[in-house]
């Protein structure tokens, strides 16, 4: 039964002629999928309907060729051909209650047109902004340009309608939308009626507003996202600013959408957000308007979001991140399962997904973005096949998550773990600076599994090969992990890195196992993820003096997906951190080591007591190889298969090691891991339907 405290978070709420469910707002989030997937994207959606949540809103939707953000892959509503695929997610987002919300963008200053090779509109002419700081500028709109893009939003606000939506955001967040960019005075620096004071930097918004109610009628919603700091200083729409412009326009939207900053700023992870960050900018604004209010802030915890909405704070709770973790966390509040959520642990890894154009994924919720890939629903999953039972050995996330699924499955499990405790890379990992959070990973599992009679669970069981064939397991499934290389093998090396002399070398492995250097310390950096940063602030902590070197033009290169570079480099250097970009290592010496420039190959010899090597990691593979060696030996042992997953196959970031945990457990006695595996596609796609020969 539900906690009687959390029954505020359940009740219904109007958003202009509409009412919602209850105050579960999932705001508007990006996936990697966009246009190029509208099938994986409108079932990801349907799923949080049935999840529970009130509101449910597509990723930023652009609404006109002439802004668009290429290489990134987001919604499109350009013409009548995208309403199909956009009525198939409103159904989706409907098919159990929830309103269906629908982000229109028009990107402005941050659209290129690298597609349509239109030029670029914005209210200044100025540079065009995006994480590629790609060579183009926008033009500034002229009273005409302006008049046409007001009629623009008309038309997409029609379509949407036809499309079935229930609700309109208008994007001015972030930085990323033409409505932020009239009101900032960063970005609107026009001397007419649209620019210069607040008001009338506010009319254009005003404007299209009036329009779209016009348009659509009282049966729609309309609701504005905007940043509640632009974090630029007096030149920026700062907070004090963002009040005044809600205290002055009060009852323009349907709902006052608040999000901070830039993305960035936003979205941080856990490493430098705590939960509910937002909240100092946030407070206060619920006084100046008698529209419902929504906020983010990676929320997870039922206690907090209900305070807010005591508080008076917020009117919705607003989520992307913990509704893409658990997209049943509404539900699981409301039938008192909150030990259930798989809370967010603000890995980011969600983000890479619309970053690298890919199909993003989810560190706690494998399902994600795989629901109608593979038919994979996080909260069922099918019963177990031929065989019985199955042997886990490792309790890494891989491992964790195997044991966890194929329990539900039906089979009876056991799950071997060679330490005395349990959690793998992840119980070592949550002890680093700034991820503790992370450890929700191993928590939430092994919760559940103690929920689980048909678990039986072995710590300090390093097995061998004779215990694993006597032992008479169906199913064996390795999930080992990897160790840090210490001889550098790994983008700049490609075989052990040259030597010569006894410098002290420590691994990821030696620091988080509490074998620490001293002194000057020298860290080589050519993973390019989080693990360089962390341990240089962790030696830092520990009274090092240390020197990061990286062949990459950025600290902590790959995070820039994460979000999170920026922030990595600023608090390094608020360590004492020393930092060598575009900087390698070509030798290992016995009083420090000689680098070099990745462009020149000018060498240098560094000094140092110690080098910490960051490099790349080995599987450890060896008990798969001895088993297949072995398969001779399977039939008598009543064997059936062998499957190595995790870091333990190919090495990887965390959410990647679940992913395999997860699919081993759905896949297992389907036929799928045989000799002739690879022949057929392991999932759906969509594939592009060629137009008419003209």
């Amino acid at each position: 039964m539900r906690n009687p405290s959390y029954d505020i978070l359940f009740e219904p709420l109007a958003i202009g002629p509409l009412t919602a469910k209850n105050r579960f707002y999932q705001v508007p989030h990006c996936n990697g999928g966009g246009y190029r997937d509208p099938s994986a994207v409108a079932a990801m959606r349907g799923i949080k309907s049935e999840g529970g949540w009130g509101v449910i809103f597509t990723e930023q939707t652009e609404m006109h060729q002439t802004s668009e953000i290429t290489p990134f892959i987001e919604l499109r509503l350009w013409e009548d051909a995208d309403i199909p695929s956009l009525r198939r997610m409103s159904d989706a987002m409907k098919s159990h209650g929830a309103l269906a919300g629908i982000q229109l963008a028009y990107s402005g200053i941050n659209g290129p047109n690298l597609y349509t090779k239109e030029i670029p509109l914005a209210p200044s002419a100025l540079p065009i902004r995006t994480f590629t700081n790609d060579p183009v500028q926008a033009r500034a709109m002229d009273k005409s340009d302006i008049k046409n893009l007001r009629r623009w939003f008309v038309n997409a606000a029609k379509r949407c309608k036809i499309a079935g939506f229930d609700l309109i955001c208008l994007y001015g967040a972030h930085g990323f939308g033409v409505f932020q960019h009239f009101l900032s005075r960063a970005t609107n620096q026009r001397t007419d009626e649209y620019g210069g004071t607040l008001e009338n930097r506010a009319r254009f918004v005003n404007e299209v507003i009036a329009d779209i109610r016009d348009a659509v009628g009282d049966t729609m919603a309309i609701t504005l996202r905007v940043s509640l700091d632009e974090t630029i200083g007096d030149l920026g729409f700062s907070n004090a600013e963002v009040h005044d412009f809600i205290a002055m326009n009060k009852d323009l939207p349907d709902l006052w959408d608040l999000a901070h900053g830039t993305w960035e700023d936003c979205s941080g992870p856990s490493r430098f957000k705590e939960e509910a960050a937002q909240e100092l900018l946030v407070k206060g604004i619920r006084d100046l308007t008698s529209k419902p209010v929504v906020g983010v802030g990676r929320f997870t915890s039922p206690d907090v979001m209900a305070r807010l909405i005591r508080q008076g704070v917020l009117d919705f709770i607003g989520c992307a991140r913990p509704s893409i973790a658990d997209p049943f966390l509404p539900r699981k509040i409301d039938e008192g399962r909150e030990d259930d959520i798989r809370e967010c642990i603000g890995c980011n890894i969600c983000i890479t997904g619309d970053m690298t154009m890919s199909v993003s994924r989810c560190t706690q919720n494998p399902t994600f973005m795989e629901e109608w890939r593979r038919g994979w629903h996080p909260e069922k999953i099918a019963e177990k096949g031929a065989s019985e039972n199955v042997l886990v050995i490792g309790s890494g996330p891989a491992g964790l998550e195997a044991a966890r699924a194929l329990s539900l499955r039906g089979y009876d499990v056991a799950l071997a773990e060679a330490k005395e405790s349990f959690g793998g890379r992840v119980a070592r990992e949550r002890l680093l600076p700034g991820l503790s959070a992370w450890g929700r990973v191993m928590d939430y599992r092994l919760y559940q599994l103690s929920q689980r009679p048909n678990v039986q669970m072995y710590p300090g069981s390093e097995l061998g090969v004779e215990e694993v064939l006597e032992f008479g397991f169906q199913n064996i499934c390795i999930a080992t992990g990897s160790v840090w290389r210490a001889d550098g093998v790994a983008r700049q090396h490609v075989v052990p890195m040259p030597v010569r002399g006894n410098l002290p070398v420590f691994t990821p492995d030696d620091i988080m196992n509490g074998r620490l250097p001293t002194g000057r310390v020298v860290l080589f950096d050519d993973d390019h993820y989080y693990m360089g940063g962390v341990l240089a602030e962790r030696l830092a902590q520990a009274g090092c003096e240390v020197v990061l070197t990286t062949p990459c033009a950025y600290v902590s290169d790959w995070t820039r997906n994460t979000l999170e570079q920026a922030a990595i480099h600023r608090r390094l250097i608020e360590a004492g951190v020393k930092i060598l970009l575009n900087t390698g290592i070509t030798e290992i010496r016995a009083d420090g080591v000689e680098t070099n420039c990745v462009y020149t190959d000018a060498r240098k010899v560094f000094e140092a007591n110690a080098l910490v090597m960051v490099a790349s990691r080995q599987a450890n593979d060896g008990l798969y190889h001895q088993l297949r060696a072995r398969q001779a030996d399977w039939a008598d042992a009543g064997i059936n298969s062998v499957q190595l997953i995790g870091d333990a196959a190919a090495p990887g970031p965390i959410a990647w090691a679940v992913f395999a945990g997860h699919r081993y457990a759905r896949e297992l006695d389907t036929g799928v891991w045989t000799e002739e595996w690879g022949d057929t596609l392991s999932f759906r796609r969509e594939v592009t339907a060629l137009s008419p020969e003209q």
